[in-house]
């Protein structure tokens, strides 16, 4: 994983300003993620991995204002960004951490995931659904918006053409693009949806489903029963 936090290190300043124009409806797509996350507390805590610049806990607390949260995350630069967005929040965590590896903690309400996972390899994804279910309460929710693969080679390229379209369309330089395209080739690991919704129930999470999809973008959500 050195590659990824030395690849979101280098455009950490630049990550939130560029979402817009790399994801295609990326306000539906964090909107779908927090809508999907219930809780019986008002005050849930909160394990976001993968937090970044902290976008998807700043969603979340528009819903949950109260929340508890840490955000872990393997890019130190990306962490200081979302200690500038939350500086004025007492009692939120940041923690500096491959969380393939490391404790998760808990127990929590909520974990949840943006744009993160996807850059696993496989046996590591399936390991960490593990792990998030045994961090979570017993009717905990894990939340998690990232990527799918196409289920044949057909639809992965069809997803693939839509992506590109979409950021050709878009205010970025030819040199900004390519650059995308060479973390995307290079960081990018995707997994089916279907083999996503595999390991959840694997995991030992029960109501899974998908409540958004805008081909390569997706939201999946399982609760701990």
């Amino acid at each position: 994983m050195e590659h990824v936090r030395q690849a979101f290190n280098r455009f950490a300043t630049e990550y939130d300003r560029h979402r817009e124009h790399i994801i295609p409806e990326m306000r539906q797509f964090y909107a779908a993620a927090v809508w999907a996350i219930e809780s019986p507390v008002p005050q849930p805590e909160v394990l976001d991995l993968g937090a970044g610049t902290g976008m998807l806990s700043a969603f979340l607390l528009e819903k949950f204002p109260d929340a508890r949260l840490t955000l872990v995350d393997i890019a130190s630069d990306m962490l200081d960004m979302a200690r500038q967005r939350f500086a004025d929040r007492p009692g939120t965590s940041f923690i500096v951490s491959d969380y393939r590896h490391a404790d998760l903690g808990g127990p929590y309400d909520i974990v949840c995931s943006a744009l993160s996972i996807h850059h696993l390899e496989t046996e590591d994804k399936r390991a960490l659904f593990h792990r998030i279910h045994e961090a979570l309460r017993p009717g905990g929710m894990f939340v998690n918006a990232d990527q799918a693969d196409g289920e044949t080679a057909y639809f992965r390229k069809r997803h693939l053409d839509y992506w590109n379209h979409h950021l050709k369309r878009g205010p970025m330089s030819g040199e900004q693009h390519l650059e995308i395209l060479k973390r995307r080739d290079t960081l990018d690991r995707n997994e089916k949806l279907s083999d996503q919704l595999a390991w959840l129930r694997e995991a030992g999470f029960s109501d899974v489903d998908v409540v958004y999809r805008n081909r390569t973008f997706v939201v999946t959500v399982g609760r701990k029963g």
